[in-house]
């Protein structure tokens, strides 16, 4: 079958950083889908591996943590899916990625794909959907529906993958206050499409752009990008007992001392933990993902792709990653068909 894959770490324009190969197909285990992929979508995660982890024993590493595709072969304890199945899926972070033709996933972490969106659509959603959905319900423990007017939350990142959605689950299925970060006309555009009821510039301190928008101070954040960069800002600007949030790797150590003063607490959010540690409530991911197709299907959220950049191949991956590791993307980046 055709891949996509990398044997050492290059910088995303070399030629060999990303490369077209052959590998044999894959043979489902108990809980396995074996899904012929159609679309997949390029995530931060995938440019942190390919230049942070070096393939074993020289073997070919493939990437790829977001795919739509057709179930064509189940295991032997599968019971939520059969073949000919639509299905989105984000898959596990210690198993081979979805940059394949074939591709394993455990079912626990599958999805039936939204009936309204075609394959590359729907790629843009798994990752971030579950992200996002774990950090706000999950990490900082918002309610669905309304019990939550009066309360606000700062999404620092808002017009990348994760904020892309979070921004859309924070406006349509609470009642907080959703405040957006964004540093360009165009992201920022974005980001009001989503539904943010207000946007502020990242790059411009953040209580004073909050001061501007008449806002004091925030009762959650959701800190997706430069945590460390922000983090006297985010102190600064939640209420007291407030929550913070983030996903990304902050290249300084945060000193959690400092939120001792306002009794904050600090939560992280990986989507891969629950499929690293094969946590009791795995399958919790496949309840997540089939309840975001509903949400798709019945018109409250939509897709985020940003841009498609063609057939699933070592040189669109490439420039996919160029573009994400540049900072300047919007929404989400898909491919599609080998």
């Amino acid at each position: 079958m055709k891949a996509v894959a990398y044997y050492q770490s290059l910088p995303a324009d070399h030629p060999e950083a990303l490369q077209d190969i052959q590998l044999a197909a894959p043979t489902p285990g108990p809980h396995d889908l074996l899904v012929e992929v159609r679309a997949i979508s390029v995530n931060p995660v995938d440019t942190k591996i390919r230049l942070g982890v070096k393939p074993e024993n020289g073997a070919a590493k493939v990437l790829g943590w977001d795919a739509t595709g057709i179930v064509k072969a189940v295991g032997s304890e599968v019971s939520l899916f059969q073949p000919g199945d639509r299905v989105f899926y984000a898959g596990a972070i210690d198993r081979a990625g979805a940059n394949s033709e074939l591709h394993l996933v455990d079912e626990r972490i599958v999805g039936h794909m939204p009936n309204s969106l075609s394959f590359a659509e729907a790629a843009a959603l798994p990752l971030t959907a579950i992200t996002a959905w774990e950090l706000l319900f999950e990490r900082l423990q918002v309610a669905e529906g309304s019990t939550d007017q009066g309360q606000s939350l700062l999404i620092v990142g808002a017009a990348g993958g994760v904020g892309s959605i979070l921004t859309q689950l924070a406006r349509r299925l609470t009642g907080l206050t959703v405040i957006g970060t964004a540093s360009r006309p165009e992201t920022q555009a974005w980001v009001r499409e989503l539904g943010a009821h207000h946007v502020i510039d990242h790059s411009k301190p953040l209580s004073e752009e909050l001061a501007r928008i008449g806002i004091g101070q925030v009762t959650h954040v959701a800190s997706l990008t430069q945590t460390d960069q922000h983090y006297a800002q985010l102190i600064e600007s939640l209420e007291p007992q407030g929550r913070l949030a983030l996903i990304d790797d902050p290249l300084q150590p945060l000193d959690v001392m400092q939120l001792k003063r306002k009794s904050l607490s600090l939560h992280w959010e990986l989507m891969f933990t629950r499929s690293l540690y094969q946590t009791e409530d795995m399958i919790e991911q496949h309840r997540l993902l089939e309840r975001v197709s509903d949400l798709v299907d019945s018109g409250v959220i939509k897709t985020t792709l940003g841009e498609h950049f063609g057939t699933i191949n070592a040189a669109n991956l490439r420039r996919a990653h160029a573009l994400l590791e540049s900072g300047k993307a919007k929404g989400k980046i898909v491919l599609e068909g080998f």
